[in-house]
């Protein structure tokens, strides 16, 4: 059995689950409320109340300052995480945007990278996908599909979104458009799942695309071709595979690895561990799903050749620029030089400001 180093007991189902990027913080749903837990001694850090329907997905901005929650209430929240370890426990701080341009449940959120500068995606039943502005909390684009949109996604330079219908479809809309018409944009669209598509995650190169559904199967796709390169099998639905995206910034180095990974980073939740008022409580399991074989030599081979291209490419582009390099290098020492004597000067002012003997 899996050895479980910390248990914590929740008063509910766990809807959705998600930890912070740095390893320090837990986020849980359950019902309408969201609970943070510190990872390294289990305290529970506040308990938010500001939906009014059950939670359906939490995420991290990158630099684990803010989160994102989406519910049934079709209200998607951006939270500071500062402000909320430093709320009194008596009240309920206010997240920093609400988003209610949602007409019916979220389904999914999916943040990119710039941390509290980031752009973040919400997608939902009625058939949209927005894309926002986490500073500013404005609505930079919103594409309407034939239907419900129950995952999304965004690649590593935020110029690509994915999203998984729930007639199992993948579409990949343009973000200049506003309405996504299959029947037009064919080229467009990943078909192979039978069933709704709930989790997708993209590799760090933005050639491979990894899907999770309700077809009990896993795909991995090549985004320029839209072809399926593997399914793999997966007995239960893929509605809670947590990490999918987290294990796939990783698929350009080792990519047999990270699709391993992605299951090994799945949690479910038991209720065969009571607490006291026979509360079901959250543990973690790791099952791997199959071999490193299973993924094929091809597949490796093509994701380590194009790693080192990008790679080499980076390292010419250092050699050929390096004089201008070590000129900046120059300025800046000489900036950190200046800054330093500064410091000093207005350190020993307050200094003198400070032990000055009263008149």
């Amino acid at each position: 059995q899996d050895q479980l180093q910390q248990k914590i007991i929740c008063p509910g189902p766990v809807t959705c689950l998600t930890a912070s990027p740095n390893g320090l913080y837990i986020l849980a749903g359950v019902a309408e409320s969201i609970y943070l837990w510190e990872v390294s001694n289990g305290n529970l850090l506040a308990i938010l109340n500001r939906h009014y329907q059950d939670l359906t997905c939490l995420c991290f901005t990158d630099d684990s300052s803010h989160f994102l929650s989406g519910a049934k209430d079709c209200l998607a929240l951006v939270w500071n995480l500062y402000s909320v370890l430093q709320a009194e426990p008596s009240q309920i701080p206010d997240p920093r945007h609400v988003w209610s341009r949602h007409s019916l449940p979220i389904t999914d959120l999916c943040c990119g990278f710039g941390g509290p500068l980031a752009r973040a995606a919400t997608a939902s039943l009625d058939q949209t996908a927005k894309l926002w502005e986490v500073s500013s909390g404005e609505l930079l684009l919103s594409v309407l599909f034939d239907v419900g949109i129950m995952a999304v996604t965004l690649d590593l330079s935020e110029y690509h979104m994915f999203c998984g219908g729930m007639d199992g479809s993948i579409f990949q809309p343009v973000q200049r458009d506003r309405t996504f018409q299959t029947e037009q944009e064919n080229g467009k669209v990943f078909k192979g799942h039978r069933n709704q598509v709930t989790c997708l995650s993209v590799s760090t190169d933005g050639s491979l695309l990894l899907s999770g559904s309700h077809d009990e199967t896993v795909r991995l796709w090549d985004i320029q071709s839209k072809q399926c390169l593997k399914t793999m099998n997966h007995k239960g639905r893929q509605a809670l595979i947590s990490g999918i995206r987290c294990c796939l910034a990783a698929a350009a180095l080792t990519l047999p690895w990270a699709l391993k990974a992605c299951l090994c980073c799945s949690f479910h939740t038991s209720r065969k561990g009571r607490g006291v008022w026979g509360t079901p409580s959250l543990s973690v399991s790791a099952s791997p799903a199959w071999s490193l074989q299973d993924a094929g030599e091809s597949y490796l081979e093509k994701a380590e050749k194009m790693y080192a291209q990008m790679h080499s490419t980076r390292e010419k582009n250092l050699v050929g620029d390096q004089e201008h390099l070590t000129i900046q290098v120059s300025e800046l020492e000489e900036e950190v030089s200046t800054l330093r004597k500064i410091n000093k000067n207005l350190f020993d002012f307050s200094a003198r400001i400070i032990t000055k003997p009263a008149k």
